[in-house]
């Protein structure tokens, strides 16, 4: 699978069929939005420096686990590096939104599960681990 770019993004939250309230009355259309489409532009952000050659490399990373490039929003990280890489891409996605760019929380929380459900099976002989892996797949794009 292909990178996403920032108007595939965009364009794919638009054929998403969400029922949004906000100040008490109902959006309509949440993409177009101009006090969530801010949010929307600094997500896209994420997508379009990872299109650029300029950031590519920083942006993206090889999956340990297809061999794919994929967004390092999406990466589990695997050393050091990765770790020094995630902080240096967050600095310059922080440059260039000028913003919070939204991602940094499913991030965090992918590479949390990953080690978390891999320690509670090694403990209780559980699934969780295979499980987490097959939902990330789908999620990454796998």
């Amino acid at each position: 699978m292909a990178l996403m770019t920032g108007e595939e993004y965009i364009e794919s939250i638009r054929r998403i069929n969400m029922e949004i309230y906000m100040f008490g009355e109902k959006v309509e259309n949440p993409v177009d939005n101009p006090i969530l489409r801010p949010s929307l532009n600094s997500v896209r952000m994420t997508y379009d420096l990872a299109q650029d050659p300029e950031h590519a490399d920083l942006m993206t990373v090889t999956s340990p686990f297809t061999g794919s490039r994929i967004n390092r929003f999406t990466h589990i990280h695997q050393s050091t590096e990765d770790l020094k890489n995630k902080v240096k891409m967050q600095r310059l996605c922080g440059q260039k939104t000028a913003a919070c760019f939204q991602r940094c929380v499913g991030m965090d929380a992918f590479n949390a599960e990953y080690s978390t459900t891999y320690e509670v099976d090694q403990k209780y002989g559980t699934n969780y681990h295979e499980n987490f892996k097959k939902v990330y797949d789908v999620l990454s794009g796998k």
